[in-house]
């Protein structure tokens, strides 16, 4: 019953490994270029928070942060980082 469970998850290591290469290319890309967006972004808020008010340059400093390496990046990675380890982890299952 073993060798069939270590046999049927060969194909689900393959995929996992796949889909955590190109999810680790996906956020290194994204990083930089949200990283670019999020610095032009703060001096958006800033420029609007001088010339129309607290609340737009507050809402657009916000987005700014969301953007910056440690928000939605920062999620993306750990979440890839959880995908990596299920791929070590069946790989594990197998070799064992």
């Amino acid at each position: 019953m073993r060798l069939i469970l270590k046999i049927l998850s060969l194909p689900i290591i393959l995929i996992t490994w796949v889909l955590y290469g190109l999810c680790r290319l996906l956020v290194l890309a994204s990083g930089v270029i949200l990283g670019i967006l999020s610095v032009m972004a703060l001096i958006a808020a800033a420029v609007l928070f001088f010339k129309t008010g607290a609340i737009p340059g507050a809402a657009l400093l916000i987005i700014a942060f969301l953007i910056s390496p440690y928000g939605i990046p920062r999620l993306a990675a750990w979440l890839t980082g959880k995908l990596g380890g299920i791929n070590y982890a069946l790989r594990e299952f197998v070799m064992s």
